[in-house]
């Protein structure tokens, strides 16, 4: 049996053709990365291991004899993250737990390594989707192997009563799952909360400035995102930044829903 995984074309290296009597095998990953601490906010050595025939990422840390995480393949997800881990070999690890999206920041000491981590999640990635859904084209899985964000950065939001104070919080767009995340630093573990970005007939737009009667001290761009439950208020760094975010938000709101 073979798979061919379709190739991304990234900075470092394209990903390999796997050709293999057991793909399961070569769509397979073990060994050490340096993983930072929820608690601790610090990089600890873990040992990771990518299992497609068990169809799991698992990470065990030194102190437990069982996995610290059973991670499925299902909704895996990896991305390079230098600047944000300030690492050169610096990577993204995302899942699904308990309907919120945890994060997972790991590197490398060698850029081959992290490469090899990323291509084997996508390897996995791609035999699950093959395999889940043998009748869907192949133009139509591609993107959903593994995916960045559309856009990430700093934006100050404020309350449901749009009374409350500006805070400065990360955004992550995520739009496969049209998710906007915000978080209080950019690597925590998990979001504060997130706002669901529908489509236009369901009643979600974006809006450059404030909504009618809401003031605000400072002289920078805001956004409104309408939502049918309520509008969300952001204030973005400079005019740059509010276009850029209109078009993501944007970009979003015109693509069709996926099951």
């Amino acid at each position: 049996m073979e798979i061919s995984v379709p190739k991304l074309n990234i900075r470092r290296k394209s990903l390999p053709t796997i050709t293999s009597p057991s793909p399961v095998i070569a769509c397979s990953h073990e060994g050490f990365l340096w993983k930072r601490g929820r608690e601790s906010r610090q990089f600890q050595k873990r040992r990771f291991l990518l299992s497609a025939r068990e169809g799991v990422m698992k990470y065990y840390t030194k102190e437990s004899r069982g996995p610290k995480a059973i991670i499925s393949i299902e909704n895996l997800n990896a991305m390079f993250q230098t600047e944000k881990i300030q690492h050169a070999h610096g990577l993204q690890i995302t899942y699904k737990t308990d309907g919120q999206t945890r994060n997972l920041f790991v590197y490398h000491e060698s850029g081959k390594e992290i490469v090899d981590w990323f291509n084997a999640i996508r390897a996995a990635r791609y035999y699950y989707l093959r395999t889940t859904f043998p009748t869907v084209p192949e133009s139509e899985l591609i993107p959903r192997i593994t995916r960045n964000y559309v856009k990430e950065g700093y934006m100050e939001k404020t309350g449901p009563k749009q009374k409350e104070p500006f805070k400065v919080r990360w955004f992550c767009l995520d739009s496969q799952d049209r998710n906007l995340m915000y978080l209080k630093n950019p690597l925590d573990a998990f979001a504060q909360g997130q706002v669901f970005i529908g489509r236009m007939d369901e009643g979600y737009e974006v809006r450059a400035g404030l909504p009618q009667g809401v003031r605000v001290k400072k002289r920078k761009p805001a956004i409104t995102v309408v939502t049918p439950m309520r509008e969300f208020v952001f204030i973005c760094e400079n005019d740059r930044e509010q276009r850029e975010w209109i078009d993501a938000l944007n970009g979003v709101i015109a693509q069709p829903l996926t099951g």
